[in-house]
C-alpha cells in the first residue's frame, strides 16, 4: 500500500467489500473475454467465411486472442481504478505503461497475421479475380518493419531518445557491411526478387542452363529453397538465381509438343506427302489443340537411308497430364496412318550401329 501511495497520494485505502468487488469485476472480465467475447468473433468470422471472404476470416481470428486480451487489460486497469478510486492515467508511467500494451498487442495481432501467411506456401488473395497480393517473403520483410515501428513507438512513449540509438545502429551495419558482403549481397537480392516478382512460391522454374529445375517452395532472406525432381531441398543463395536467366515455367500458357517419325527411303514422295497432309489434317481436327500456332508437319531431313518427319504443334494447357494426353492421342492417330498407308518406318540408330561395325 506504500507503494501505491507514492504512485497515488490520493488513493483511498480499499475495504475488504471493495476488495471482493474488484476480485469480482477481474474474474467477470476474464470469463466476458475467454467465452462470450471469444465466441462472438468466432461467429464473426464464420460469417465472413460464409460469404467467401477467407482473407477476412483468417484476419479476424488470428487478431482475436490479442483484441480479447486488450479488452482484458482495460478491465484490469478500471477495477484498479476503482479498487483505489484514483485515476489511473493521472501518473505519466502507468499511462505510458497501458498504451504500450496497447500498442504491443496491435502490432502483435498483426504480426500474428502476417506469421500465418508467410508459413504456409499460398499467397492470400484481396479480390475475385484471385491475383496475389503478397508473397511469404514479402510478409517477412512487412514483419521485421512492423516490429521496428512497434519499438519505436512504444519507445516514444517512454520518451527514449533514439538520435544516438540510430546512430549507433547505422554505424554497426556499416561496419557489419564490410564483414558480411556475402551475406548482405544474398539479402539484396532476396530485396530485389521481391521487388520484381519473378516468381513466387508453388511455381515451377530452371534456369538456362538447366542445373537448377525445380518447384519453390519457400523464399528467405538468404537463400531460396527448390523441390527438384532427383536431388530433393535444394538452398540456392538467391544471389546466385538473381544473376541467371530464370524461366518460369508455370506462367506458361501452353506446351509445344514435338517429335519425329523416320520414314524409309523406298516410300515414294506422293505417298510421304500424302502422310503428312493427313497428319497435319488430323491435328487440326483435334479439340485440344491450339489452332493459333504453327502446326509443322513436313519431312525437315534426308539421309542415305531414311528421311526425318517433323512435327510440331502447340496444346493450350500448361497443365502436365493433359499434355501428355493430347500428345498420346496424335500418336496413335499417325500410328493408324501409316498403317493403313503401309509406310515403312526405319530406326535410325540401327543405321548408325551398322555404320560402326562396318568401319
Amino acid at each position: 500500500m506504500e507503494y501505491f501511495h507514492w504512485l497515488y497520494p490520493n488513493m483511498v485505502v480499499p475495504t475488504w467489500i471493495d476488495l471482493f468487488i474488484f476480485i469480482g469485476i477481474i474474474i467477470l472480465g476474464w470469463i466476458l473475454q475467454h467465452y462470450l467475447l471469444k465466441y462472438l468473433i468466432k461467429r464473426i468470422a464464420q460469417f465472413f467465411e460464409k460469404k467467401s471472404k477467407l482473407v477476412t476470416a483468417r484476419i479476424i481470428e488470428h487478431i482475436s486472442r490479442e483484441v480479447r486480451h486488450g479488452i482484458f487489460t482495460g478491465i484490469v486497469f478500471f477495477a484498479l481504478a476503482f479498487l483505489f478510486e484514483v485515476t489511473l492515467f493521472s501518473n505519466v508511467s502507468v499511462k505510458s505503461f497501458f498504451y504500450s500494451l496497447m500498442v504491443f498487442y496491435v502490432f502483435k495481432g498483426i504480426y500474428d497475421v502476417l506469421t500465418y501467411y508467410a508459413n504456409h506456401p499460398e499467397t492470400f488473395y484481396l479480390n475475385e479475380k484471385k491475383l496475389p497480393f503478397l508473397t511469404p517473403f514479402s510478409l517477412r520483410i512487412i514483419k521485421s518493419f512492423l516490429a521496428l515501428i512497434a519499438v519505436a513507438i512504444i519507445a516514444s512513449l517512454w520518451h527514449f531518445n533514439l538520435n544516438g540509438f540510430l546512430t549507433g545502429i547505422g554505424l554497426t551495419g556499416v561496419a557489419l557491411a564490410f564483414g558480411i558482403r556475402d551475406t548482405s549481397s544474398h539479402i539484396f537480392g532476396s530485396l530485389s526478387m521481391g521487388l520484381d516478382k519473378p516468381f513466387q512460391v508453388g511455381d515451377f522454374i530452371a534456369t538456362e542452363d538447366h542445373k537448377i529445375e525445380g518447384t519453390i517452395q519457400d523464399i528467405n532472406l538468404r537463400s531460396t529453397l527448390i523441390s527438384t525432381a532427383d536431388k530433393g531441398i535444394v538452398y540456392v543463395p538467391n544471389a546466385y538465381l538473381l544473376n541467371k536467366p530464370i524461366y518460369n515455367l508455370s506462367k506458361r500458357e501452353k506446351r509445344k509438343i514435338e517429335f519425329h517419325l523416320y520414314l524409309s527411303i523406298e516410300n515414294s514422295e506422293e505417298m510421304i506427302r500424302n502422310i503428312c497432309e493427313e497428319v497435319n489434317k488430323q491435328i487440326l481436327l483435334h479439340p485440344n489443340i491450339s489452332k493459333e500456332d504453327l502446326i509443322l508437319v513436313y519431312i525437315d531431313e534426308i539421309h542415305a537411308d531414311y528421311y526425318r518427319m517433323l512435327v510440331s504443334f502447340f496444346v493450350p494447357t500448361n497443365n502436365l497430364h493433359q499434355k501428355y494426353t493430347v500428345h498420346q492421342d496424335i500418336i496413335f492417330v499417325v500410328k493408324q496412318i501409316i498403317d493403313e498407308a503401309n509406310m515403312k518406318l526405319v530406326d535410325p540408330n540401327a543405321f548408325k550401329l551398322s555404320g560402326l561395325k562396318k568401319d
